[in-house]
Order: C-alpha cells, then sequence, then structure tokens
C-alpha cells in the first residue's frame, strides 16, 4: 500500500482561498439576517437583533411563497421519480433502437440554458392556450427533475446485476414482486437521493419559473422582487438563509446515501 504524500502548502492554501471564494458570500446573508439596519448595508453591520426572524414569521406573503415552493417541489419530485425511474429501467435493461438517442434527449434540458427551456415552455403554453397555474410551473419543473432521478436511477440499475432478477423471476415471482422485492431495495437509496436533490433544485429554481409562473409567486421569485423593491432587507435574508438551509440539507443527504452506491447485491463485476 503506497503511503500519502502531504499536499504542498501552495496547494493547501489554494483550497482554502476556493472554500472562501464560495462560502463568504454566503456568510454574509447569514450575517445580514440579524442586522439592526433595516435598509442599507453595512460591514460591519452597527449592531445584531433576532427581531426579524419574528418579522418574516409574521409576513404572510413569504408564507404564501413558501407554501407554493413546497407545493411545486413536492409534486415535480413525484412526477420525476415515477417518469425517471421508468426511462431508467428501459435505458438500462433492454435494448432497442435508438436507445442512445432517447438517453440523450432525456438528460439534453438540464444541459441547455434555463432561460432557453423557459422561452421554449412558455411559446408552447401560449401556442395550446394553457393558462399558467401552479401545474405550468410544475411541468417546467419536472424538464430538469426526470434528469435527476433519472441519472441517479440509471447508474444504479447499470450497477445492479441482471442474474438477480432472472432468478427472481426463475423462482415464480411475477413483475410485481421482483420490483417490490428485488430492484426497489437496490436502487432505493438511489431514488431517494436523486428525489432529494431534485426537491432543492425545484425549491430554489428561478429561470424556468419566471417564465411558467404567471402572476404567481413562489419563494425564489419573491427574493428577486424584494431585492429590486426592498421594504425590510434583513426579511429577504432570513428568507435567503432558510432556502440555505433547505436546499443544503437535502444534498447532504443525497451525498452520504450514495457515496457507498459501490456495494450492491450481485453488482456486476
Amino acid at each position: 500500500m503506497r503511503s500519502e504524500t502531504r499536499a504542498p502548502m501552495a496547494l493547501k492554501l489554494a483550497a482554502v482561498g476556493g472554500l472562501l471564494f464560495l462560502l463568504l458570500p454566503i456568510a454574509l446573508i447569514f450575517l445580514y439576517a440579524f442586522t439592526t439596519e433595516e435598509k442599507s448595508y453595512q460591514f460591519p453591520p452597527p449592531g445584531f437583533t433576532t427581531k426579524w426572524l419574528g418579522v418574516t414569521l409574521g409576513r404572510a406573503d413569504v408564507w404564501q411563497a413558501m407554501g407554493l415552493s413546497i407545493k411545486v417541489a413536492a409534486i415535480s419530485t413525484a412526477l420525476a421519480l415515477v417518469m425517471g425511474t421508468l426511462t431508467a429501467a428501459a435505458v438500462a435493461r433492454s435494448r432497442f433502437f435508438g436507445r442512445e438517442a432517447i438517453s440523450l434527449l432525456v438528460i439534453l434540458p438540464i444541459a441547455l440554458p434555463g432561460i432557453i427551456t423557459g422561452i421554449s415552455l412558455r411559446s408552447a403554453f401560449s401556442l395550446l392556450d394553457i393558462p399558467f397555474s401552479t401545474w405550468t410551473i410544475v411541468l417546467g419543473h419536472a424538464t430538469f427533475c426526470i434528469v435527476i432521478v433519472y441519472n441517479n436511477a440509471v447508474a444504479r440499475f447499470r450497477r445492479t446485476s441482471g442474474a438477480l432478477i432472472d432468478a427472481a423471476m426463475d423462482l415464480g415471482a411475477d413483475g410485481v414482486q421482483t420490483f417490490r422485492l428485488v430492484i426497489l431495495p437496490n436502487i432505493a437509496t438511489a431514488l431517494l437521493a436523486g428525489g432529494m436533490l431534485a426537491f432543492a433544485l425545484s425549491f430554489d429554481e428561478v429561470i424556468v419559473t419566471t417564465f411558467t409562473a404567471g402572476q404567481q409567486t413562489t419563494l425564489p421569485i419573491w427574493m428577486l422582487e424584494e431585492l429590486v423593491r426592498p421594504r425590510q432587507r434583513p426579511v429577504t435574508n432570513v428568507v435567503a438563509m432558510a432556502v440555505v438551509l433547505v436546499t443544503v440539507l437535502p444534498i447532504l443527504a443525497a451525498y452520504y446515501l450514495t457515496r457507498d452506491g459501490e456495494h450492491i447485491a450481485g453488482q456486476d463485476k
């Protein structure tokens, strides 16, 4: 076994600098969520208070926007889990003409700029005379949520041995039993991780939502409007702090769920 070598000091400093570059702006959100200054940013803040937490909890517009975001994210994630898993099963376990092209088309929405997806969806809804509603936002979010679930599921399907499925069928299990007792236990953590990531991305999505929401306001849209026409700046930072927590926790959970994904029953060697 090779002994690990120490990283050069320059590399360590570069790593620390990169982390500070990424995390300091987020730390400022937390800092200014507790400032006593209401209308402007000063550094260092003139003082600190927790009153903005109570003010935020008392804002009805915040709760309405948060409720819509949670509803949209939950429905989009549910749709993505069903459609992404079925698509992954078809691509990973079947051989048919155009399979690779279909795989590329499935992941294309997340590779395209969000503004392209938003404009195309808005044009489609207008041509079909579909009024903007919660469901138009859900359809917009589902385009990239499906990709997240699909990528997790197809990777797990490809690492799960087909011999397990064949053995279950040979022993008399029908399709439902095979899925419930063999397939689902092997892909469950991948689906859970994909669902968490999809929920986090949907919850804080703003570009596609701008084109598909109509007059409705999700939490990211509310934050954007508050930044343009601020009433109480610290309230916006409190909400941003909540969004950071809501999105970071599922991502961390997804990481810990999938980091041991190589230990799968019957994994192909």
